[in-house]
């Protein structure tokens, strides 16, 4: 398994922090076919192929995500993806 493992501090209060990952989430799943589904602050993601999470604490936007052998060759894509999303989203910390 690849796994992408992005940390981004944020300022947002806790309505706009769900918001960013939401878009973000929906983002992804459009663009990659991921499946996603929120479980309290944690945004579960899965499709064939890539498992993972958006945790979302009052200061930290944490996404960890466990792809398969045939996305291997996309992580870079994805994980800049992700990184770009979340600079549009809450900016950089």
């Amino acid at each position: 398994m690849s796994t992408i493992d992005v940390r981004r501090n944020h300022t947002l209060d806790e309505s706009h922090a769900r918001d960013a990952a939401e878009a973000l989430a929906r983002d992804l799943s459009q663009q990659f076919d991921v499946d996603y589904q929120w479980d309290g602050d944690l945004l579960r993601f899965k499709r064939t192929g890539v498992k993972g999470h958006m945790d979302l604490s009052p200061d930290t936007i944490h996404i960890h995500l466990e792809l398969g052998l045939m996305l291997r060759p996309f992580k870079s894509r994805i994980e800049q993806e992700i990184n770009s999303q979340l600079d549009q989203l809450v900016g950089k910390a």
